[in-house]
């Protein structure tokens, strides 16, 4: 009996600490910080693309802004705010993410403190801040307009995209292999959601949501499941979801077959023509 006590004691020791390991340690895990040095060249790639420093309380954050394809016309046009993954940067979406341009969307990629080329650390209240900040230097812009924003979040920045959700107003959410909330993750590694220090309550922001939410989700996606994005969908008020048979990081497979299927939802919530 005294062996079986104290097999216990040491499993529930082991426990604390791990716990406790995770605890103080999340931050780390959630926000990697990913660093870069040395200045990007991607605008040698992308000439139009538009590099900016906005102010984030006390910390400096680099945007980039890629405008819409000439051959809309001029005058306001529709602009999206993409926030990407944990483990990415800004450098790493321009590519992809200028397809939008052709359809006569703008782009705007907003790094996170702590992350790049920015200052700061990471976390719900910061990450919040500074997309909060972006926007309201984005829609003071003569080519943008304030009433066709689209608030993009890919993995984590589904979490910013929802909080930016919550403090300003936007015509649409797309959420790309994102979850129901950080709490719900947690569990996945045995540790207790109410001591999460950054919940990211998605499914609370697409609950009371009034614009249209598209959930974008890989069936086999091995980081954040399936089952979150169909949670997400059945929430939103105005819900629509694209399926791939893909993993999380590879999701969507093909981003040229991606925009032919957001185009005609697009349509449908007024955002293009």
């Amino acid at each position: 009996m005294n062996i079986l006590i104290k097999i216990v004691s040491w499993f529930f020791c082991l426990y604390l600490a791990y716990y406790g390991l995770i605890f103080f340690m999340q931050r780390h895990i959630m926000f990697p910080c990913i660093k870069i040095s040395e200045t990007s060249n991607i605008s040698d790639d992308i000439p139009d693309l538009e590099k900016n420093w906005i102010n984030a309380g006390r910390e400096k954050i680099e945007t980039w802004f890629i405008p819409p394809s000439s051959q809309h016309g001029q005058g306001p046009r529709p602009a999206i705010i993409f926030a990407h993954g944990n483990a990415e940067t800004i450098d790493q979406w321009p590519e992809m993410l200028k397809k939008f341009t052709e359809l006569g969307i703008g782009v705007l990629l907003v790094e996170y403190p702590g992350y790049g080329r920015s200052t700061g650390s990471p976390s719900q209240k910061s990450i919040t801040k500074t997309f909060v900040a972006a926007y309201d230097v984005l829609i003071a812009r003569e080519d943008v307009d304030p009433s066709k924003i689209i608030l993009i979040g890919r993995s984590i920045g589904g979490g910013a995209a929802c909080a930016l959700a919550t403090q300003r107003p936007s015509a649409m959410l797309i959420l790309m292999s994102s979850f129901i909330n950080t709490k719900t993750m947690a569990s996945k590694y045995l540790v207790p959601g109410f001591f999460t220090l950054d919940p990211f309550d998605n499914i609370s922001t697409v609950k009371s949501y009034s614009g249209t939410v598209l959930v974008v989700h890989g069936k086999n996606d091995e980081v954040i499941p399936y089952k979150h994005g169909i949670a997400l969908f059945n929430t939103a008020k105005r819900g629509r979801i694209l399926t791939y048979n893909c993993g999380h990081n590879d999701c969507p497979p093909d981003w040229n077959i991606f925009l032919k299927d957001i185009k005609p939802i697009l349509q449908e919530a007024g955002i293009i023509n």
